[in-house]
């Protein structure tokens, strides 16, 4: 017995597509300003990520929604370029952390600061059309929103 599934609404699909359009974009951006700096759009994401707060491996998979054995490799390559180290945490020493170096701090800075897709078009934007943005985007994905 096959299901009728109901079509989405015109605008639903647009706004779908539009959103897909974004994704893309930022991902190649991504990409292609982690090769100017010789690394793998994977290794960038876990720059960012480890800059915002030491991790356990088991945790950073989760984050990046890949493998535990694939981290292992992305941390070893990052950590003979100095910009990440492991060590014991405090609170379970058979827990390493992966932590980024000040030269990993640094990279991923310089990574942030050279992703130029958006910016200009949301300088078009109003700040209250950003700030619109900001808050139905939070509301997608299931973010509550912080006072700003």
């Amino acid at each position: 017995m096959s299901r009728s599934v109901p079509s989405p609404d015109p605008l639903t699909v647009e706004v779908v597509e539009l959103i897909a359009t974004v994704v893309a974009r930022y991902h190649e951006e991504y990409e292609a300003v982690a090769a100017q700096h010789s690394l793998t759009g994977a290794q960038a994401r876990l720059l960012a990520l480890l800059s915002r707060e030491s991790l356990p491996m088991r945790k950073i998979a989760e984050r990046l929604k890949c493998e535990p054995s694939n981290v292992t490799g992305i941390v070893d390559r990052l950590e003979s370029r100095g910009l990440v180290e492991r060590h014991p945490a405090a609170d379970d020493r058979r827990v390493k952390l992966a932590a980024v170096t000040e030269a990993g701090r640094e990279t991923a800075q310089l990574l942030r600061a050279e992703l130029d897709f958006a910016r200009e078009p949301l300088a078009a934007l109003s700040h209250e059309e950003r700030t619109a943005l900001r808050d139905l985007l939070r509301r997608m994905v299931g973010d509550s929103p912080e006072s700003d």
